[in-house]
């Protein structure tokens, strides 16, 4: 809130405004319960004096001393006694003329009774009212005062003065300043705790804070290059942005877009689901995150991360970012050849410093005959595992690939052949070598890490043959087997016997097969290992029709 220059923070402006509203509840109360006090207090006032005028009215004294040849004089001390008694400001007997019979000041006694209300009660009514006379301005009570026979003899005026009607009014009154005063201590208190709470609601921000933090939030959002999905507890869509509404295919204004998204999904069938495609419902019912997935979307590859969304340690929605595979392999497609000759390159290194030292020391050691036989062996194996692999894979990355996994095997200990009966010739187009590249390597990761019975060295072939715009892939490693039990799941993503976030690679590979219009075997008994094979359509780069071209 700003008065003038001055810049008030939300707190103070909370505290004041609440303050503002207490007065003014409290004045609105003061105000009626007050006057109903007044009316209240005044009444009663009014009807003591009418009850006492009425008494004084049915005393024998009085009614004797108004019929004719009546003793008047017993009337002053009786009317004192009953003024001092009762504490009111005067009690007037009077007759049918009007004529005092009885008055404080005993001078005013056989004068006409003053301010003129006495007209009711002289015609037999009672009556009450407000007027000024001798005494001043009063309260009057009047009764008809009537004799044995029932006719109206005269009248009593019990009279109270203003100032006395306001004194006891004003002491009825301290209990409602007592409650005022103590509603305003309090509603002082609960506006200085509600200011504080607010404050720490907002993290100790002002408003113009966060609303400026929303915008700045707001346009990360719709400027990420990742889709951003949100929803609550219920799977209600409660953030979604740009990115993500190009990405699903939705063309909501941006605005509408969480509200129409929300109708949309909520509607859908069970298979149609994106939050259940986005395992959105499997994280809000686990609390565990899913990372890396891979999911088909209107014939777009989305890679997909869920996190639960927790607040004070509850699971209050899901929050998943996800983008578009296509761009993230087609800038791997970049660095795919750069990395796997690097991966190659390095091994080599690797391997090349170790055969150096070995070379080292023999000649230290002045063993020229062990070190002929050494370069005998070396050399030759080496030139045969290039050979071999340049020899039989044409396509450059495929290549480049090999090469660098037969380094990293040699390294681990495990024996990489590549048949020499078939080719693999160049593909057509990069994206088939790409697929290529993941159908192969999650086949030879599979396979080594397939378990292998004790003391016995890994071995795994690859071969390629390339026959009539057909390529078949075959891996076969010498493990243990694939158990009965994971066959049926084989394939299906984070499906694995080797531990949690695991379950990728094959459904990889099956994924790369059919998007090639490929299909994926494999045989496996236990005990002897197991064979994959794939076969696709592969249309070549150069015509090439057979193995043997």
């Amino acid at each position: 809130m700003k008065i003038g220059r001055y810049q008030m923070r939300f707190q103070t402006t909370t505290t004041l405004m609440v303050l503002a509203v207490v007065a003014l509840a409290l004045s609105a109360l003061y105000t009626m319960i007050s006057l109903e006090i007044s009316r209240h207090t005044r009444e009663g006032l009014e009807q003591r004096a009418v009850g006492i005028a009425r008494t004084v009215s049915h005393t024998p004294t009085v009614q004797a001393a108004l019929t004719m040849g009546g003793d008047r004089t017993a009337v002053q001390p009786y009317a004192e006694a009953v003024r001092e008694a009762n504490g009111i400001e005067f009690v007037v007997i009077m007759d049918m003329q009007g004529i005092r019979l009885s008055h404080p000041n005993p001078d005013r006694i056989g004068e006409h009774f003053a301010g003129g209300d006495e007209e009711p009660a002289l015609s037999g009514k009672e009556a009450i009212s407000e007027a000024d006379g001798s005494l001043g301005r009063s309260v009057r009570a009047f009764s008809p005062v009537y004799g044995e026979n029932g006719q109206q003899v005269g009248a009593v005026a019990v009279g109270l003065s203003l100032e006395s009607v306001h004194a006891a009014v004003g002491q009825n009154m301290w209990l409602l300043y007592i409650g005022i005063l103590l509603g305003g201590v309090l509603g002082l208190i609960g506006a200085v705790l509600l200011g504080r709470k607010l404050k720490r609601v907002m993290f100790g921000m002002e408003p113009e804070e966060i609303a400026r933090l929303l915008e700045e939030r707001s346009a990360m959002l719709q400027s990420a290059k990742e889709g951003i999905m949100a929803v609550d507890k219920e799977q209600r869509v409660t953030l979604i942005n740009a990115e993500a509404r190009r990405l699903l295919g939705d063309e909501v204004r941006l605005e509408e877009a969480a509200i129409a998204a929300a109708e949309a999904w909520a509607n859908a069938e069970p298979e149609e689901d994106f939050r259940s495609l986005l395992r959105m419902d499997r994280v809000l019912a686990s609390g565990d995150p899913v990372y890396d997935l891979e999911v088909e979307r209107g014939g777009t590859t989305l890679l997909v991360n869920v996190v639960p969304v927790r607040i004070s340690g509850r699971v209050e929605g899901a929050l998943a970012t996800f983008r578009d595979k296509t761009e993230i392999t087609a800038l791997m497609e970049r660095l795919s050849g750069i990395s796997l000759y690097a991966d190659a390159l390095r091994a080599q290194t690797h391997e090349f410093v170790n055969k150096l030292h070995i070379i080292m020391g023999l000649t230290h050691m002045k063993r020229y005959d062990r070190l002929e036989e050494y370069l005998h062996e070396a050399v030759p194996s080496l030139q045969i595992e290039a050979g071999a692999v340049v020899t039989q894979v044409k396509d450059p990355v495929i290549a480049g690939f090999l090469l660098g996994k037969l380094s990293l095997m040699r390294e681990a200990g495990i024996r990489l052949l590549v048949r020499e009966d078939g080719i693999l010739p160049e593909a057509s187009e990069p994206a088939i070598s790409r697929e290529l590249v993941t159908i192969v390597g999650n086949l030879l990761q599979n396979a080594v890490e397939a378990p292998r019975p004790e003391g016995q060295v890994k071995v795994i072939e690859i071969g390629f043959d390339y026959a009539d715009g057909w390529l078949e892939i075959e891996v076969e490693d010498n493990g243990i087997g694939i158990a009965s039990a994971v066959v049926e799941s084989l394939y299906d993503q984070g499906s694995s016997t080797k531990g949690t976030n695991r379950g990728v690679g094959l459904y990889l590979v099956r994924r790369s097969a059919e998007r090639l219009d490929g299909t994926v075997i494999f045989r496996s008994e236990p005990g002897e290992g197991t064979r994959f094979r794939v076969e696709l359509p592969y249309p070549t780069k150069n015509g090439v029709k057979r193995t043997d071209d």
